[in-house]
């Protein structure tokens, strides 16, 4: 496994993880006409239980 040669400097360290963010999620609408609420890509909405305008929860 490979090992730093030689102690990475704190401005250098600190640099580095300052590029480490997290980043916000990416919504879309919902598919039913009758909600229209953002969502999560790829998740059942929340708010009328449908993924691809199907029902899957009951609500």
């Amino acid at each position: 496994m490979p090992v730093p040669k030689r102690r990475m400097s704190r401005s250098n360290t600190r640099s580095r993880r300052a590029q480490w963010k997290a980043a916000l999620p990416t919504l879309v609408r919902c598919n039913n006409p009758a909600c229209r609420q953002p969502k999560l890509p790829h998740v059942v909405c929340p708010n009328c239980g449908t993924y691809d305008r199907r029902p899957v929860l009951s609500s």
